[in-house]
């Protein structure tokens, strides 16, 4: 009974867990429109953490811009200035 506790337990997290990472294909979709962009154009940190990666002003607009399928709409995000 501990074994399937905690199997599913795990199973949860990592479903949980990984539905508010970016992913290749945000990535990519992005850099295609920005050479220039890097995690930090997202996240508070230059090399976030799955654990502790933290969203910026512009990721949280791409967050919001994300359907119900995880695809982002472009067309709703408005590119960060330059700084």
């Amino acid at each position: 009974m501990k074994k399937t506790t905690a199997a599913v337990a795990v199973i949860t997290s990592l479903v949980l867990g990984s539905t508010g990472f970016a992913t290749m294909d945000m990535q990519k979709e992005y850099k295609a429109k920005d050479p220039a962009a890097n995690c930090a154009t997202c996240h508070t940190e230059k090399m976030p953490k799955k654990e502790s990666a933290g969203l910026n002003d512009f990721g949280k607009t791409v967050k919001a811009a994300q359907g119900a399928d995880k695809k982002v709409d472009w067309s709703k995000v408005k590119a960060p200035e330059k700084k």
